[in-house]
């Protein structure tokens, strides 16, 4: 399995925080800041595990999940969820297209870190 996470979210200054601690425990990160963006880099890099986030414009994390599911090349990619969203029927309806986890900002970037490891070992 790819040691390779994939990052999608819109919030730039999220992933800046973010790469260089998920690398720091040796992982290969790529990040993408659109779900269009995400959903080609998921298949032209191949990752490991995909960090996805629920609110951005245009395609929300939710469509761009439903669509990783669908497409054989990444259905079988862990995707956590991670979002400001604490909504029951979000989480629900996340864990209903096939997210292993589902994490809320604000987070301890350690609880991502130990995330990534527990589906990416």
């Amino acid at each position: 399995m790819s040691k390779k996470i994939l990052m999608i979210d819109d919030e730039s200054e999220l992933l800046k925080v973010l790469h260089p601690r998920l690398a720091a425990n040796g992982y290969e990160v790529v990040s993408a800041e659109s779900g269009r963006e995400g959903l080609e880099k998921a298949t032209k890099e191949k990752p490991g595990l995909i960090i996805l986030d629920l609110f951005m414009p245009r395609m929300s994390g939710l469509e761009v999940l439903d669509q990783l599911k669908k497409d054989f090349q990444t259905k079988s990619v862990p995707v956590i969820m991670l979002t400001g969203e604490e909504d029951e029927e979000s989480i629900a309806r996340a864990k209903e297209l096939g997210a292993v986890d589902y994490i809320t900002k604000p987070f301890n970037p350690e609880a991502l870190v130990d995330a990534a490891n527990k589906y990416l070992p």
